[in-house]
């Protein structure tokens, strides 16, 4: 097992209702995303509280605009 060096300092922590914002998806959407394991997992920051690395979510949007253009365009 290889563990990642991560420069703490460059690293944002987003709470769900950013990353609402940020996607454009509500809660229920990212829960039922996560279940499927189609969306970056949180990270625990405490007991009752968890956050998504702001990187990992940028990355996520990034390869679903990949995906639309490599994909045809259709025409409505």
């Amino acid at each position: 097992m290889s563990a990642k060096t991560i420069d703490s300092g460059s690293i944002r922590i987003l709470r769900l209702p950013e990353v609402v914002r940020k996607t454009g998806l509500c809660k229920s959407t990212i829960y039922q995303r996560l279940r499927q394991q189609a969306f970056p997992c949180p990270v625990a920051l405490g007991p009752n509280s968890v956050g998504f690395v702001e990187a990992e979510v940028n990355d996520w949007l990034s390869s679903l605009i990949m995906l639309r253009e490599h994909q045809p365009r259709k025409v409505a």
